[in-house]
C-alpha cells in the first residue's frame, strides 16, 4: 500500500493541491546557497563591466555600447530572474500572489529578448566592421548606435507587455491550487511568439556570423600577400586584424547564448520536464558566463576592473 504520510500538500486538508518538495534539509540549504551565490556573482561581475564603459570615455564605442546594453540586461537577470526563479522552483507552495507570478514571468521572458536582441545588434555591428571596414566608422557611430539600443529595449518591454496582456493565464485552479503556474494561449500564438523571438533572431545572427569567418579567412589568407607590404596596406591589415579578434570573441558570447537556450527551447517544446533545475537555469548561467568571456578575452576590462576594486578611477 502507498504510504500517504511521505506526501505533503501546500493545503494538507484538499489533496488537489501542489505537493511540496520533498527534499532534505541539508540539499535544500546547500541549493539555496549555490543560487544565491550565482546570483550575487552575476550582478558583481556585470556591474564591473558597466561602470568600465560608463566611466572611461576611452572605452565608450558603439561595439562596447552593446555589451553595456548586454550587461545591464544580465545584471537584471542576477539582480531579480535568478533570486526569483529559485524561489519559483524550490518552493511549489507559491505564497507570492498572481501580481508577482506574472511579474516573474515578464521579467524573464524580457531578459531574454533583451539578450537576444542585443546579440543580433551585436552580430550587425561586426559584420559592417569586418566586411566593410572603411566604411565602418561613418555607418556605424555612437548616435546611431544609442538609438538603435534605446528602440530594442522599448519594442522588448511593449511586446512582452502586450504577451502577458492578451494570450497569458494564470493559476489554474483545477491543476494546483498554490502554484505559479502560466498558459500561454493557443497553440498558434505560442508558435509565432516561438518564431519571433527566438527563430528569426536566431538565424540572422547565425547567417551574419557565417559572413564574418567566410570574409575574415579571405582576409586572413592577403596578410603575408605581397600586397601588404605598403605602409598603409600594413595599417589596413592591422585594423581588419582587429575587427576579427572582436568578431571572434564576441562570437563565443553568442555560442554561449545559443549553447544555453536551444536545449531548454527544445525540451519545452516537446513537452519534457523544462521544470527540472539543470534546464531552468540553464539559460540564467549564460548572464554568469559573458562577464567571464569578457576578462578572458578583452585586456581593458581586466584593467578596469583591477581600477575599479582598487579604487583608483580617478586616475588617468
Amino acid at each position: 500500500m502507498e504510504k500517504h504520510e511521505d506526501v505533503q500538500y501546500c493545503f494538507q486538508d484538499r489533496n488537489s493541491s501542489c505537493r511540496k518538495a520533498l527534499l532534505s534539509t541539508s540539499i535544500y540549504i546547500t541549493l539555496y546557497i549555490f543560487f544565491s551565490l550565482i546570483s550575487a556573482f552575476t550582478a558583481f561581475l556585470n556591474v564591473l563591466v558597466i561602470i568600465s564603459i560608463s566611466h572611461f570615455k576611452q572605452l565608450q564605442t558603439p561595439t562596447n555600447l552593446l555589451i553595456l546594453s548586454l550587461a545591464v540586461s544580465d545584471l537584471l537577470v542576477g539582480l531579480i530572474v535568478i533570486p526569483v526563479v529559485t524561489v519559483a522552483i524550490m518552493e511549489p507552495c507559491w505564497g507570492f500572489g498572481e501580481f508577482f507570478c506574472v511579474f516573474q514571468f515578464y521579467i524573464s521572458c524580457l531578459c531574454t529578448s533583451l539578450s537576444l536582441g542585443n546579440l543580433v545588434l551585436i552580430s550587425i555591428d561586426r559584420y559592417v566592421a569586418v566586411c566593410d571596414p572603411l566604411l565602418y566608422h561613418s555607418k556605424i557611430t555612437i548616435t546611431r548606435m544609442m538609438c538603435c539600443i534605446s528602440i530594442t529595449w522599448c519594442c522588448c518591454i511593449m511586446y512582452r507587455a502586450a504577451i502577458i496582456k492578451n494570450v497569458v493565464n494564470v493559476q489554474v485552479p483545477s491543476r494546483c491550487l498554490k502554484e505559479c503556474f502560466i498558459v500561454e494561449g493557443l497553440i498558434w500564438v505560442n508558435i509565432i511568439d516561438l518564431v519571433f523571438t527566438m527563430v528569426v533572431p536566431c538565424s540572422i545572427i547565425i547567417t551574419l556570423y557565417m559572413k564574418i569567418f567566410v570574409v575574415a579567412r579571405s582576409q586572413a589568407r592577403k596578410v603575408f600577400s605581397k600586397e601588404a607590404a605598403s605602409v598603409s596596406g600594413v595599417k589596413t591589415i592591422q585594423a581588419n586584424t582587429s575587427e576579427r579578434k572582436a568578431a571572434k570573441t564576441l562570437s563565443i558570447v553568442v555560442f554561449t547564448y545559443l549553447s544555453c537556450w536551444i536545449p531548454f527551447f527544445f525540451f519545452y517544446l516537446v513537452n519534457l520536464d523544462s521544470s527540472s533545475l539543470f534546464f531552468s537555469f540553464l539559460p540564467l548561467f549564460n548572464s554568469f558566463i559573458n562577464p567571464i568571456i569578457y576578462a578572458f578575452f578583452y585586456p581593458w576590462f581586466k584593467v578596469t576592473a583591477k581600477r575599479i576594486l582598487t579604487l583608483k578611477l580617478r586616475r588617468s
